[in-house]
């Protein structure tokens, strides 16, 4: 029986040379994306003004990816700064576990960030009295609960397999597909299974996703004030660069994975920046692209002694 696995990261890139430009780059991507989305949740908690449902989504966004990248990032760099590195059993399925959850997590997010955009421009009037502060925060928790729910089932059907042959994982971390390959005996019902429940919790999330700004859309044609139309646009453009941003990647790793011929490698590279890519582009989207986070950040610069000439 298997007690460990070997992730083995870019089968095509073991060299040391190769490994240490990985490190490199996967080091000051990880970084940014912690300062990045740091910086975000500190202006968000420190403003006041921010503190708001839409804003509350887009920290608990940050939190997000934050959470995602941490669980896979320090196990990249581990990867690349060795020759081989080997993760317990357990500790691969337990980063399996959070890995796919906060996937989920991200999913419903997005979905709970339309909604809110949905109501704000379609029933303005109602918009008050139904996105409460209180009332979006037991949303974001049913987010975060759903979220760690929705892959028990995959999981405890993969964990019943017997794992008795090949234990290395072609990928830079455990990921449920990957240890679903390693599995011994027939896995085609579980495999069934776990598809049903990753297409759910992301095309169904996407569908809704797509109803929400059709019916904005609609909202915003109908709108007689160019003013209100343009605030609209400006509010909701933000939204859809960081939905187009996780669901295309997504898409793009789930795509590979059925092409047939498509190397190891860049499979490899397709779910590495399905990882880090979302978490990275976030709080660039939001900082650039929300005026009130901008004039946020410039305020608190302007206050920081960094920038002792602004005081």
């Amino acid at each position: 029986m298997v007690s460990e696995f070997v992730i083995v990261g870019f089968p095509g890139l073991q060299d040391r040379e190769s490994k240490a430009i990985l490190f490199a780059v996967f080091l000051t991507v990880y970084l940014l994306i912690l300062m990045g989305n740091l910086l975000l949740i500190c202006i968000l908690a420190t403003d006041t003004s921010l503190h708001t449902p839409m804003y509350m989504t887009i920290c608990s966004l940050a939190i997000i990816d934050i959470s995602l990248s941490t669980c896979t990032v320090p196990t990249m760099l581990a990867v690349f700064s060795s020759t081989t590195h080997t993760v317990s059993f357990s500790a691969c399925f337990t980063q399996t576990y959070f890995f796919h959850a906060l996937l989920t997590i991200e999913s419903f997010n997005l979905l709970l960030m339309a909604y809110d955009r949905y109501v704000a421009i379609c029933h303005p009037l109602h918009y008050p009295a139904r996105m409460t502060v209180m009332f979006t925060l037991q949303l974001v928790l049913v987010c975060w609960l759903g979220g760690f729910l929705c892959p028990i089932l995959s999981l405890i059907l993969v964990l019943t397999k017997r794992f008795c042959g090949p234990n290395r994982f072609l990928q830079c971390y455990c990921d449920y597909p990957g240890a679903l390959r390693l599995a011994c005996g027939d896995v085609l019902s579980t495999s069934y299974v776990s598809l049903s429940v990753a297409l759910s919790v992301l095309l169904i999330p996407l569908f809704l996703i797509l109803l929400s700004y059709v019916k904005i859309l609609l909202s915003v044609l109908r709108m007689s004030s160019s003013g209100g139309r343009a605030k609209a646009v400006s509010t909701c453009s933000s939204h859809l660069l960081v939905i187009s941003v996780f669901f295309l990647t997504t898409a793009g790793v789930f795509i590979s994975y059925r092409i047939p011929g498509t190397s190891v490698d860049m499979r490899v590279m397709g779910s590495v920046i399905q990882n880090v890519f979302p978490a990275l582009m976030n709080p660039i989207i939001y900082c650039l692209r929300t005026k009130e986070i901008r004039n946020s950040l410039v305020k608190t610069l302007g206050k920081s002694s960094v920038f002792p000439g602004r005081k």
